[in-house]
């Protein structure tokens, strides 16, 4: 049997008004539906700087070429960067990559929102494949390959 871990942390301060009107505003800039969707990019950030510091402190040469290779990868880092740019990365970088936000981005939709419905119902497709998560985080080279799929007539 599969073990379901959690993908988030909940914010430790449930009525923090300042990060309440914060989240509210990526909420809106980035069209996520739920908070939910703004605490997993969190942790993701989380466990990319995570894994900075701990390589800093160990200063292991081949695991942080494999860290900066994957963030570059992703474009949330470019070429000739180390482990301290990838502490001053913020959440903004990670919903930047997202697919919703590439397609929008692009100029494909008008709006973010329609960016979500466009992908939700699968009229987008990454490098061929549709891809039917608007959370889904889009690598460098597989940008280019983002397009709106033309639906035959049935």
């Amino acid at each position: 049997m599969r073990r379901i871990r959690k993908t988030f942390k909940r914010p430790k301060k449930a009525w923090d008004l300042a990060r309440i009107k914060e989240e509210k505003i990526l909420l809106s800039n980035y069209g996520l539906r739920k908070k939910r969707e703004l605490w997993k990019a969190e942790e993701i950030l989380r466990g990319f700087r995570r894994r900075a510091r701990d390589l800093i402190a160990s200063e292991d040469e081949g695991q942080e070429r494999i860290l900066l290779g994957k963030l570059s990868k992703f474009g949330l880092l470019s070429k000739g960067m180390d482990l301290d740019d990838v502490l001053a990365l913020t959440v903004n970088d990670v919903l930047e990559r997202r697919l919703q936000t590439v397609i929008f981005r692009k100029g494909l939709v008008k709006s973010i929102d329609q960016a979500r419905q466009m992908i939700v119902h699968g009229h987008v497709s990454v490098d061929g494949k549709r891809v039917v998560f608007p959370s889904y985080l889009v690598p460098l080279e597989e940008e280019k390959g983002v397009r709106m799929i033309k639906e035959g007539g049935k």
